[in-house]
């Protein structure tokens, strides 16, 4: 493999330092030094170079969505049925591999958005809360409602951030 291909394949198992190619704030002898490629620091940073004039320019979009917050949330207690402890079916608002995560009273909040939300969309949002010190404790998104659960405390500040996050979609996730 040619020292370029080895390079670019380094850079694409690292998603930020190719979205940050591709928004142009690399330093690319320090990237160089990051990368575990074998070769000359020098020539590293020219694979970078030309690889970043290869990829799209980072550019965002603003999506279209409403955004509500729910509180008292938490793990549902479901019989086999889908129902709840008292015989209702369950409402969750999200739920993976078995685990439904709905309205119950629990110490949660759900952060839910409406309209034009994709996976995409999700990545940005969990990315944001992240570099924002929230914790995500279940999220999701299918058929436009994206759902992302809260410490109960933090509600407030993991909205503002959605909303924020959900204002500058990467475009291109490719």
């Amino acid at each position: 493999m040619s020292l370029a291909a080895e390079t670019r394949r380094a850079v694409d198992r690292r998603p930020f330092l190719r979205t940050a190619l591709r928004a142009g704030v690399v330093n690319y002898t320090a990237a160089a030094r990051f990368l575990a490629v074998d070769g000359e620091t020098d020539a590293i940073a020219t694979a970078l170079r030309r690889y970043a004039d290869e990829l799209p320019a980072y550019e965002t979009e603003s999506r279209a969505v409403r955004v509500r917050m729910e509180r008292g949330i938490g793990p549902l207690e479901t019989d086999a049925d889908g129902a709840d402890v008292d015989g209702e079916p369950a409402a969750p608002l999200v739920s993976v591999g078995g685990v439904a995560v709905g309205p119950c009273g629990g110490d949660r909040t759900a952060i839910v958005a409406t309209g034009d939300v994709d996976a995409a969309a999700l990545a940005d949002v969990l990315a944001r809360l992240s570099a924002d010190g929230l914790a995500a404790t279940a999220a999701g998104v299918a058929d436009g409602t994206m759902v992302v659960t809260v410490d109960r405390l933090e509600g407030a500040d993991a909205l503002r951030a959605v909303e924020d996050a959900l204002e500058r979609v990467d475009s291109d996730t490719t």
